[in-house]
């Protein structure tokens, strides 16, 4: 008998049976989902401010805008959804690209992530889930379909502007624990640099995706802000590679007289020259050069994180 058990177990080992489905590459950051009040006012600002183009958009049922798609490059986008309720949080959700999205969701069930039963093939054609990470944002897994809206536009609709990256998108995050659990243990990104004001309390760690370049930026807090509270603070960052002439060039549109709102440049706690936008929610987007003034990479801070 004790022979005849080894044997099973020998089989169902080979077979693959006791198998741990190993993680799907995560090769960046898909895009950012925004609610937003007033729609033309916010296409008005991502294509005549940004310089982004909009290739498409989905109906509802009654023919009014369920949400819109303005693109960063061949693989980023940003979408705006209708806002829901006045006030509230702006953030939907953000998304990370994989190369096995049926592969993602069987490996992130095995890491006890409460996942959908089945991946969802959405309107756009794309394959996709939705998980919750620690904090509650929404954090999408899409996998681009060769007959999807994205790849079908590749080659069109390119943006005009300052920036054609996203280099990060920024999430509030309250106990950094359980977000480095998550993003780092179960979903393998890894740990860029750490910031703070004043070395007395950590503010920001970045977390960069484990198969491209794109991260994702804790923004930490000992308390939460509430949801009516948390407008400006969700990010995107966009990458440039000088920025006195993005300035320049966002100078120079004929939407910067209806643009009210002063540009300035500064240098980060990061020692990265950047900029300030704000589109007319309220929502920040933060442009930034690639390197350090002096090409000197930013020591991470070692200040304990609020809690």
């Amino acid at each position: 008998m004790k022979l005849i058990g080894l044997a099973l177990l020998t089989v169902l080992f080979a077979s693959g049976a006791f198998a741990q489905t190993k993680r799907p590459r995560i090769t960046g950051v898909a895009h950012i989902a925004l609610y937003v009040k007033d729609m033309d006012k916010a296409r008005s600002y991502y294509r005549e401010i940004l310089g982004f183009s909009e290739p498409y958009d989905l109906k509802n049922a009654d023919g009014t805008l369920s949400m819109t798609f303005f693109k960063v490059n061949e693989r980023q986008y940003i979408e705006l959804f209708p806002e829901k309720s006045p006030n509230t949080d702006r953030l939907n959700h953000i998304s990370v690209e994989t190369d096995d999205i049926e592969g993602m969701r069987r490996y992130l069930a095995e890491q006890g992530i409460a996942v959908p039963p089945k991946t969802n093939l959405a309107r756009i054609r794309n394959k996709s889930f939705n998980v919750k990470d620690p904090d509650g944002h929404t954090v999408e897994f899409v996998e681009y379909q060769p007959d999807g809206w994205t790849v079908r536009e590749k080659g069109k609709h390119l943006p005009q502007g300052v920036s054609s990256r996203m280099l990060h998108v920024g999430i509030l995050v309250g106990a950094l624990g359980p977000a480095m659990k998550f993003y780092g243990d179960v979903l393998g990104f890894s740990e860029l640099w750490r910031g703070s004001r004043d070395e007395k309390v950590l503010n920001w760690v970045n977390m960069k995706v484990p198969d491209g370049e794109d991260y994702i930026e804790f923004m930490l807090y000992q308390d939460l802000p509430g949801e009516t509270k948390r407008g400006t603070q969700h990010h995107i960052c966009l990458a440039v590679p000088d920025m006195k002439q993005a300035l320049a060039a966002i100078e120079a549109l004929p939407a910067r007289k209806s643009y009210t709102l002063p540009l300035e440049i500064r240098t980060g706690i990061n020692r990265k020259r950047q900029m300030n936008l704000f589109d007319p929610d309220g929502t920040r987007t933060e442009l930034m050069e690639l390197h350090t003034v002096d090409g000197t990479p930013t020591p991470s801070s070692k200040a304990p994180p609020p809690r």
